[in-house]
Parts: structure tokens; C-alpha cells; sequence
């Protein structure tokens, strides 16, 4: 009986994955490697629901039901055989996800969708490879994606949108916020948006306009506090698009419209300096806490989800 979704890759984002999946009702099998990766997995699996749970975003009767769904193997072929759905999330590498897509797409029957949760290779390249590359999608789910609703459902060149439509369908039930997005282009959808922010970012700090700590508080403090409800278009058409077009004929010339990665940030990068993994990149991280950021930022995700779920609920 096909009643398992298969999750490949037990990391970071496979065990949130997973836990989700659990979540939701379904018996979720985790696969990987080993025995040690197993495990790992699991535990982190478990540590999603429980802070899930912890903090009133799934009831403690689900975090139970969620944990006895949760099974693993090392047999890729054994796990195939009970999947409804399978969803990828190894090693951000074309030819290992080639290579596994091939493999599945021998194992499965035409009919059950194989997921890729790639953040920034294109689903048609990975399915190259496949018999039935017409029930390959990507599911990119947002990191942490325990916590993040959104999940990118992009379809491929051979895509029938049929599968990426029951996929999408199927991941509203998992409370995620799937959006479907229907070209194999880079960056899918969100980090299309998101680059070209990090771009404006990026050159108000190398032209000396404000800080880095700057930036970031007006994006944190400024248009993100209304993002959860109410996104740019949203804005543009309650201001008037008569409006939105002059700021637009006033502001996108000044702005920076560069088509590489900013010589600002690849002076940092020559210069050793990697972020938290080197101590300095935009911060000093010697004199920051990463632990205290993510915990933070984990903690402001969980409360926006709660408020606007409350607000969904009451309009």
C-alpha cells in the first residue's frame, strides 16, 4: 500500500521536512545513508515538533501522532515501494540529484510525484535523466522549514501541471503556504525577489549611504513588519497604481542595477572575510551571537505564524 511520504536526506532540511510530513498525518519514512545519519535525523525530526509544540503551533496529541509516524531506512528501494510521494533533500549537487532521480524514476510508477527541495537548481535538469520527467517538481520549502510556511512549487519544462497542482494541494494540508510557480527560471520565485533586495542592500552599504545594522533594521523594522499580510503588490494597488508607477519613474534609475555579484561583497570574500564561519562579514561576529540571532529570528517566525493564522481564521 502506497500510504508513506519518503523524505531523502536526513539533514537540516529533510528532518524539518519530515516533521512536517508527520505532522500532518501522514507515516513519513526518513532515508539515508547509515544508521548515524538515521538517527540524526530523527532526532532532529523530534526536536521540530517539539518546538512546535512548545509553542502552540501543533497540539501535543499531534506531536505524539507525529512522532510514531516518523520510521527509517537505509534501502532506498524498500522505501520506494510504500511512497505516495517522495521528496529529495540531499546534497546541493547536479549529478548526485541526477543520479538519484534516475534511480527513483525506475523504482516508482509514473504516477507518484518525485520532489526536489533544491533552493537553486532547475528541476529539468535534475529530472534530465528520468523515463517520466513529467512528475518531477521542485518543492522548495523555506529554511527553517519547520517553522517557514512557504514552500516553492516549481514546475520543470516537462512538468504536467496536473502533478505540481496535486503537489501544491497536498502541502496546504502540511499548513504550509505553497505558491506555484510556473517557469524553471534561477531563483525560482522568492529568491528572485530576495536577491534583488540584497542587491539594494549590498550598494547603499559599499556607497556609503548607511551601515549594514542600518539596512538591515529598515528592512526589519520597516517593510517586513507588514510582509506577513501585506506584500508589495498588495501595497501598490492600495496606494494607487498611478502612484507606484511615479516613485517607480523617480527611484529605479538611482538604484543599483548591476548583473553580477557586487565588488563590495567580493572584496569580503577575498579578503577571508566569510561571515560567521571566518567571525567577520558585514558584522563582527566576535562580538555577536549567531545562536542568539537564529533563536531570536525562530521565535518572531513562530509568533507572526500564530498572528497571522489568528487573522486568517478571523477575516
Amino acid at each position: 500500500m502506497r500510504d508513506y511520504v519518503i523524505v531523502i536526506g536526513c539533514g537540516m532540511m529533510g528532518s524539518g521536512i519530515g516533521a512536517m510530513s508527520a505532522l500532518a498525518g501522514h507515516k513519513t519514512l526518513l532515508v539515508d545513508v547509515d544508521e548515524e545519519h538515521v538517527k540524526s535525523g530523527v532526532k532532529k525530526a523530534f526536536d521540530c515538533i517539539k518546538l512546535r509544540e512548545d509553542n502552540g503551533l501543533n497540539t501535543h496529541e499531534e506531536a505524539e501522532r507525529a512522532r510514531a509516524l516518523i520510521e527509517t531506512s537505509t534501502v532506498m528501494s524498500e522505501a520506494a515501494a510504500s511512497a505516495f510521494m517522495v521528496i529529495e533533500a540531499i546534497v546541493e549537487d547536479i549529478e548526485a540529484k541526477q543520479e538519484l532521480f534516475a534511480k527513483l524514476d525506475e523504482m516508482l510508477p509514473p504516477e507518484i510525484p518525485i520532489c526536489s527541495n533544491t533552493s537553486g537548481l532547475r528541476i529539468t535538469d535534475i529530472s534530465k535523466k528520468c523515463r517520466y520527467p513529467q512528475r518531477a517538481v521542485t518543492t522548495h520549502f523555506w529554511l527553517p522549514a519547520h517553522l517557514v510556511p512557504l514552500v516553492e512549487v516549481v514546475m520543470g519544462d516537462k512538468t504536467d501541471v496536473a502533478v505540481a497542482e496535486k503537489v501544491r494541494n497536498e502541502l496546504r494540508d502540511w499548513k504550509k503556504s505553497p505558491v506555484l510557480v510556473k517557469r524553471d527560471l534561477p531563483g525560482q520565485l522568492a529568491n528572485r525577489v530576495f536577491q534583488a533586495i540584497i542587491r539594494e542592500a549590498i550598494d547603499i552599504v559599499a556607497s556609503g549611504l548607511s551601515s549594514a545594522e542600518d539596512v538591515d533594521t529598515a528592512i526589519s523594522c520597516g517593510m517586513a513588519m507588514r510582509f506577513p499580510v501585506w506584500g508589495p503588490l498588495k501595497h501598490l494597488d492600495a496606494i494607487g497604481l498611478n502612484l507606484g508607477l511615479s516613485v517607480q519613474d523617480t527611484v529605479l534609475p538611482d538604484i543599483c542595477d548591476e548583473k553580477h555579484g557586487n565588488e563590495y561583497i567580493r572584496n569580503l570574500v577575498a579578503e577571508g572575510n566569510l561571515g560567521v564561519k571566518t567571525g567577520k562579514g558585514f558584522y563582527d561576529w566576535e562580538k555577536r551571537s549567531m545562536e542568539h540571532d537564529v533563536a531570536k529570528r525562530d521565535q518572531f517566525i513562530i509568533e507572526s505564524v500564530k498572528i497571522t493564522s489568528r487573522l486568517n481564521d478571523q477575516f
